[in-house]
C-alpha cells in the first residue's frame, strides 16, 4: 500500500548545475517508498519511445542497432496510432491503454466547456495539474502495487495523478545530455533491490524535431535517427552489463508525413469565428461554441465550403477512431471537429507551418509509428502485423505481474503472443 502522506522529495542535483539553466535539472526522488519482497523478484520493462519515429525509418536510414535488436526479439509491420495521431494524446495512450476520448487528452491543445479552461501542451501548469488526466498511468499502476518507477521524461509524469507520481523522475527539459541521462538509468538499475525501480519510461524527441523543421526524407532527419540509433545500443550495452533481466520496447507515438506549407487551409470567409473557442492546431481543429445556437449554422457552413479538410459533428466521425460523443468521457472534443486531408494543414492562427506534421488519421500509412521489443521475456524472431498502441499496456502489465484494476481499450491478447 502507498503511504500517500508520508512521502518526502528530495532534489539532487543532476550533472549540470541547475543555476546555469533555466530549466530545471534535477531529478525528483520519493524516499518514503520501497519494492515489496515479492516485486524485488519481477522483471524490468524499460519502455523507449523516439518520438516520431515513423514504422519505416529503422530501415529507410539503415538503424544498425535497431535492426540488429528487432532481429533478436519482435518487430511489428507497424503500430497504429491512436486518433489523433498527435504526441501528448498517444504518449498517454501508450501508458494507460486508453484511447485519447477515453483518458481525456483529446489533443495537444484543447479546451474544456466545464473547467472552462484550456489544456496546451506548452503550459507547464496544466501539464502537472493531475484534474486533467484520466487512467491509471503504468507508473501509479506499479507504485500502487508496491513496485517502484522511473521516468525519463514522459507526458503526465510530472503530475501527481491519483496522487503519485514515479519514485524517480525529472521534469521535461532538453538540457541533460544524452550520456547522463543512460548514466541515470545504469545507476537506477545499481540500486538496492528495494529501491531499484522495474519499470523505466525513457523518451527521445530528437527525431521528430528534424522532422518538423526539414521533413522525413531530409539529411539532418536521416542524421537524427542514426543518432538515437547509436544511443539505443549505447543504452543496451550499459544495462546489459548489469546482468538483469530487463525488456526492452522501444516504440514512437506516431508517424510523419510532409506537408504542403504554402497553400495552407484557412476558414469560409463567412464563419463567425468570435462565437467559437478554436485552440491551435495545423492537422486537426476543434470548435468549442459559446452559444449551441451557432453550432449548426457554422457546421452547415464548413460542409459547404470544405476543400481539403472534413468536417464533423462529434456523432460524426469515424467509429474506428473512438471519438465520437458516446467516447467523450470528459466532454473536450469539441462542437464541431475539423480533419485535414495530407498534404494540406490548416493555418488559421498565422504560425510558421512546418515541413512535417502528423494528427492525421492513424489508418494513413505515413502515420504509422514503429514497435520493436527484445529481451528475456520475448521469444526471439518474430515479425507480426500492425496493431493498435492501446495494446501496450496490458502487454507490460503482464510482463511486470501487475494487476489492472479498471477498465482499458487494450487486449492482453492481441500481443500475448510474442512472450515466451
Amino acid at each position: 500500500m502507498l503511504r500517500p502522506f508520508s512521502f518526502l522529495f528530495v532534489c539532487i542535483a543532476s550533472f549540470f548545475a541547475n543555476h546555469l539553466s533555466a530549466q530545471d535539472t534535477l531529478q525528483k526522488i520519493n524516499l518514503s517508498r520501497s519494492n515489496s519482497p515479492e516485486q524485488q523478484k519481477k522483471p524490468y520493462v524499460i519502455l523507449i519511445s523516439a518520438d516520431g519515429f515513423r514504422f519505416d525509418l529503422a530501415d529507410k536510414y539503415k538503424a544498425k542497432n535497431l535492426l540488429s535488436l528487432r532481429e533478436q526479439g519482435v518487430q511489428a509491420e507497424y503500430m497504429e496510432p491512436s486518433f489523433p495521431s498527435l504526441t501528448f494524446p498517444n504518449h498517454y495512450t501508450l501508458v494507460t491503454g486508453l484511447y485519447p476520448a477515453h483518458h481525456g487528452l483529446v489533443d495537444n491543445n484543447f479546451y474544456d466547456p466545464g473547467k472552462m479552461a484550456g489544456y496546451s501542451m506548452s503550459n507547464k501548469k496544466a501539464v502537472a495539474d493531475s484534474s486533467w488526466y484520466g487512467g491509471a498511468p503504468l507508473w501509479v499502476l506499479a507504485e500502487s502495487q508496491q513496485m517502484l518507477s522511473a521516468s525519463f521524461y514522459w507526458v503526465a509524469s510530472e503530475s501527481a495523478i491519483q496522487g503519485t507520481r514515479p519514485t524517480y523522475y525529472y521534469v521535461y527539459n532538453e538540457a541533460i545530455p544524452m550520456d547522463r541521462r543512460i548514466e541515470i538509468v545504469k545507476n537506477w538499475l545499481q540500486l538496492p533491490p528495494d529501491r531499484r525501480p522495474h519499470f523505466i519510461n525513457f523518451y527521445i524527441p530528437e527525431v521528430d524535431h528534424q522532422e518538423h523543421r526539414y521533413g522525413v526524407d531530409s539529411k539532418e532527419t536521416m542524421e537524427a535517427v542514426q543518432d538515437v540509433d547509436q544511443r539505443i545500443g549505447q543504452l543496451v550495452r550499459t544495462v546489459d552489463s548489469l546482468e538483469l533481466p530487463v525488456n526492452f520496447i522501444f516504440l514512437a507515438d506516431h508517424g510523419m508525413t510532409m506537408v504542403d506549407t504554402l497553400s495552407t487551409l484557412t476558414l469560409p470567409r463567412g464563419l463567425d469565428t468570435s462565437a467559437f473557442i478554436i485552440p491551435f492546431g495545423f492537422s486537426i481543429v476543434h470548435m468549442y461554441a459559446k452559444d449551441p445556437s451557432k453550432i449548426l449554422p457554422a457546421y452547415e457552413l464548413l460542409k459547404k465550403e470544405a476543400r481539403g479538410y472534413d468536417v464533423y459533428l462529434p456523432d460524426e466521425t469515424p467509429e474506428r477512431w473512438h471519438y465520437r460523443k458516446k467516447d467523450d468521457f470528459y466532454h473536450r472534443v469539441g462542437d464541431i471537429i475539423l480533419v485535414a486531408h495530407p498534404p494540406h494543414v490548416f493555418n488559421i492562427n498565422h504560425r510558421h507551418v512546418p515541413v512535417g506534421e502528423h494528427g492525421f488519421d492513424p489508418a494513413l500509412t505515413d502515420m504509422h509509428a514503429c514497435f520493436y521489443a527484445w529481451g528475456p521475456a520475448f521469444a526471439p524472431h518474430q515479425k507480426i502485423p500492425g496493431f493498435s498502441n492501446v495494446n501496450v499496456y496490458p502487454l507490460i502489465a503482464y510482463i511486470l505481474g501487475l494487476q489492472i484494476r479498471g477498465k482499458i481499450d487494450g487486449n492482453l491478447k492481441v500481443l500475448k503472443g510474442i512472450l515466451k
